[in-house]
């Protein structure tokens, strides 16, 4: 695993992603070992899709791609009350997300939070 060095960067391309939240982690993005890239992490939004019921949410990043190795919190167990948006992350709290990380989310109901995340892969 290496920290590639984007100062000669040749490559930025935008991606946003969604994904149903399960209650076993959900990957909202990898990146893999020896992948040459960064992630910049500009945005996680989670809405909670369920018209009457909270549900809760954690979000991770985990040491290895695919949700592997150890989980780090950087939302923990958080009420998002129905038919509601929790931000997560965004642009003023921006961060990168290395070779060989990944981040995942996890809800206490399935099929009630939705998460979506928009990053720049950077190469």
């Amino acid at each position: 695993m290496a920290n590639p060095n984007i100062v000669s960067v040749t490559s930025i391309v935008g991606n946003t992603l969604s994904a149903a939240v399960l209650t076993t982690a959900t990957q909202l993005a990898s990146n893999a070992a020896s992948s040459g890239k960064v992630f910049k992490i500009n945005s996680i939004v989670i809405a909670n899709i369920d018209g009457t019921s909270a549900a809760d949410v954690t979000v991770n990043i985990y040491s290895a791609a695919s949700l592997g190795g150890t989980a780090s919190a950087i939302a923990s167990t958080i009420s998002v009350p129905a038919d509601a948006s929790l931000i997560v992350s965004d642009k003023t709290t921006a961060f990168y997300l290395l070779e060989d990380r990944s981040i995942g989310a996890l809800a206490s109901a399935a099929g009630d939070l939705v998460a979506t995340i928009s990053f720049e892969e950077i190469t």
